[in-house]
């Protein structure tokens, strides 16, 4: 059985008595495990010969997909083109041995690293202070609610603890409020799209004490900047609140506009979504919390020593690299990608909110609805194309959100061709919508059952005893 076609796995290659090795004669002394130390029974290992196993986890290697070797629509979100000098950098010995405990006279030059990366955020950003300590993402949220919640009790403003979320943010946005002890109160979206002013006003009026933070996340996950940003902060700040801005979707801004100049106090930029780091799978992450000037006294202490050093020193190499000049293409060209997408397909997955959008932007599934393929169906059958599916039903607003997110790196003939498979699926739902349905079917491995994966994964293997078991 060709392992590369079917997906065996390692032990349905092993044979009894097989090796692919030989350990040397011992040369020390013979020595007894101690026998509360060893096992009871002989561990299930594979027994495989050399070129077996090689073959066996190259062709794994092959089998997953990667931004180095296919487009992925689902862009910075998580999956934007990471250059290998990045790698090469943070790679380094003098910086990927560091311990961080060794003493601070010997790490000058991660230090200065650091402070340089700082600098060069709050250039980006228009904020005055970053600290480096979150892990990720969403723990930089945390950090800056923290922040928010820090100044509001130095002013004894004890009874605020509301934040204003609009029902488009991130999941994570009223997640991170809950874990720091807020209470999440939901702004409408309008029509537009955008936030809906008339329900924020209503807010403002009925809980103007109370309210901690607005968080934002702009452009927000429609992919549409939101163009109501100084009257919204005017609304927040004049009711004593403070204005969080969520950079999971920076990267269009590059280049674009800061933040800090358009009235928000604190923000977290995902590091390893904008500034080019690996973060595929879930990780790894960082999250640095920026803070306009005069908020940098609330920093909360969320972990000993710096977050993943190492991302930091990628994304400072990716800044380096494009320089200042070139840093201001980011957003533009991002932005340009995604609306030549939404403009060529529009006519043939619907879109609900037409427009002009920034880095990403949402389709409600198929505009023909009666074939009864649906979104999951759509990205199923993108990869018999060798492409990765976007992100599917996210945002909530939608029941078949489509959600492509093209990054600046990619160029015009792999959006043609992104364009021209769309179309094609688009063609079979309405001819052999079946062939779409049923789909992946040049995978390893054909549709599975979601749900029974999700709640009862099979992350072991037991080595049936007989056939008949």
């Amino acid at each position: 059985m060709n392992n590369r076609l079917y997906g065996n796995l390692i032990f349905e290659l092993s044979h009894e008595g097989r090796r692919g090795y030989s350990l040397p004669r011992n040369k020390f002394s013979q020595y007894e495990v101690p026998a509360e130390l060893r096992r009871k029974e002989d561990a299930q290992l594979p027994e495989c010969d050399e070129l077996t196993v090689v073959r066996h986890y190259t062709n794994l290697s092959q089998n997953n997909f990667g931004v180095d070797s296919g487009f992925y629509p689902l862009g910075s979100c998580t999956m934007k083109y990471n250059p290998k000098i990045n790698e090469e950098m943070a790679a380094l010995p003098e910086f990927q041995n560091l311990h961080p405990l060794q003493p601070s006279t010997t790490t000058e030059g991660a230090q200065a690293a650091i402070v340089m990366l700082e600098k060069m955020l709050c250039a980006l950003t228009g904020l005055a202070h970053f600290t480096f300590k979150p892990y990720a993402g969403a723990h930089g949220e945390l950090t800056g609610l923290m922040v928010i919640d820090n100044y509001h009790r130095s002013r004894q403003d004890m009874q605020r603890k509301k934040v204003i979320v609009p029902d488009s943010a991130h999941g994570t946005n009223p997640a991170s409020a809950a874990v720091c002890g807020l209470e999440i109160l939901e702004v409408k979206s309008g029509a537009d799209g955008l936030v809906d002013l008339e329900d924020l006003r209503r807010l403002c009026s009925e809980c103007g004490d109370c309210i901690a933070a607005m968080m934002m996340t702009n452009p927000n996950t429609l992919g549409l900047f939101e163009r109501q940003i100084p009257e919204i902060a005017k609304l927040i700040h004049g009711c004593g609140g403070l204005m969080y801005y969520d950079g999971a979707n920076l990267n269009p801004m590059l280049g674009a506009c800061r933040p800090g100049d358009m009235g928000f106090d604190v923000m977290h930029i995902n590091l390893h979504k904008t500034f080019s780091t690996p973060h595929g799978g879930g990780g790894p992450g960082s999250g640095p919390v920026g803070v306009r000037e005069g908020l940098q006294q609330f920093f909360p202490k969320v972990s000993p020593y710096h977050g993943n050093f190492a991302v930091m020193l990628r994304a400072l190499a990716y800044i380096l690299t494009l320089g200042r000049d070139h840093v201001k293409e980011v957003g533009p060209l991002a932005t340009l990608n995604a609306n030549y997408i939404k403009e060529s397909l529009k006519d043939v997955y619907e879109l609900p909110i037409d427009g002009l959008c920034c880095h990403e932007f949402v389709f409600d599934g198929l505009k023909e609805k009666s074939t009864g393929v649906t979104t999951m169906d759509v990205a199923k059958r993108l990869l018999d194309y060798g492409y990765h599916a976007p992100t599917i039903y996210f945002p909530l607003l939608f029941h078949e959100s489509l959600m492509v997110e093209p990054t600046e790196n990619e160029s015009l003939e792999t959006l043609d061709g992104f364009i021209s498979v769309m179309r094609r699926i688009a063609e079979e739902a309405k001819m052999d919508p079946d062939v779409v349905k049923s789909a992946p079917h040049n995978t390893p491995i054909g549709r599975v059952d979601d749900v029974l994966a999700a709640k009862h994964p099979i992350v072991t293997y037991k080595q049936l005893l007989n056939d008949k078991d």
